[in-house]
């Protein structure tokens, strides 16, 4: 085959098109390497689309043969999860089609992390709240771990530091849990019996028992019991009767009872309505007169369906370190 001018040796090749009688078009070849490159792209493409979720069809999409394999709890008919003898969760290995959520639960259970974290666990789990305080190694993990659970399960309500919320309803403010005044009580056992099965509090409305003057004596003799400044000594007198119906609960002299649940009013600590922060005494007695008047109910979710035995354990110790003890 003889050669035209513009294919000459050392000339780039056309392809035998010409227009214009000068016009030709050239036939440059791709360079090898990119050509593997590209095919290495469908390969891979091809390989993918066979191992991992990838293309959609119907209301579904193709799943893939490559499988993640992770604990999770077993659960009852009502969803709830199956305990053992000793308080533990059960667990069962369930193997899933690849996926980032499954992929996700493997790495929380078999990443390095995660296996010095099982190891502290064991460490702890036979240890009492006492021992855990006391050596600082597993205090530091306790914090440590028990801050990540706050953050998660608990900040949303008591703050990022645990500082409470006080908000203009008295039922959505959150108590204070770094001022060391427990008011379902602070010891390690109450703390762990409070987050596994949750609070109920209730004070019951007493607008129909007291209106006018004579809830407002009242108010003024439940703020006199923490030295309010400003409070009306004469309308806090008259008002001490009244309280003889709150004392069943809140104790003779207004200290309270941790095992109802019923706040100490003598420590000047509020809880569900911001006293302290009112600038005027018209302002406290106010605040004081909507609680007696419509009650108060307030509740904390049990943690047991979210959180292990070990989990709430820490998360105990975690926060009563915020109360400083």
């Amino acid at each position: 085959m003889s050669q035209s001018p513009e294919n000459k040796k050392g000339q780039v090749e056309t392809t035998g098109h010409v227009w214009d009688g000068d016009l030709r078009e050239y036939n440059n070849p791709l360079p090898r390497w990119w050509l593997w490159g590209f095919y290495g792209t469908i390969i891979f493409a091809i390989v993918y689309w066979i191992l991992y979720p990838a293309w959609p069809y119907a209301d579904t999409y193709t799943k893939g043969v490559a499988t993640v394999s992770f604990q999770t709890p077993v659960l009852d008919k009502e969803g709830q999860p199956v305990k053992a003898a000793d308080g533990t969760v059960e667990m069962h290995t369930k193997t899933e089609h690849w996926n980032s959520r499954a992929l996700f639960y493997q790495e929380m259970q078999t990443s390095p992390s995660a296996l010095a974290q099982q190891e502290w666990l064991a460490k702890v789990k036979d240890m009492s709240f006492e021992q855990i305080a006391a050596n600082p190694d597993t205090l530091n993990f306790a914090n440590s771990m028990g801050h990540a659970l706050f953050g998660d399960h608990c900040a949303a309500c008591h703050g990022t530091g645990g500082q409470g919320v006080l908000s203009m309803n008295p039922e959505a403010s959150y108590p204070n849990l770094t001022d060391n005044a427990w008011i379902h009580g602070g010891d390690y056992t109450k703390i762990v019996q409070d987050m596994t099965n949750g609070i109920q509090g209730n004070m019951p409305a007493f607008g129909a028992l007291f209106k006018g003057e004579k809830l407002t004596d009242l108010a003024q003799y439940v703020l006199s019991l923490s030295h309010q400044p400003g409070v009306n000594e004469e309308a806090a007198n008259r008002g001490k009767a009244s309280f003889a119906t709150c004392a069943g609960c809140h104790g003779a002299n207004g200290t309270g009872n941790q095992m109802i649940g019923a706040p100490n009013l003598t420590d000047k600590i509020w809880d569900f309505v911001d006293v302290t922060g009112a600038p005027t005494i018209e302002g406290k007695l106010k605040l004081v007169e909507g609680v007696i008047d419509h009650g108060l109910q307030h509740q904390m979710p049990k943690f047991s369906d979210r959180l292990t035995p070990e989990q709430i354990r820490l998360l105990a110790v975690y926060v009563r370190q915020l109360g400083g003890t």
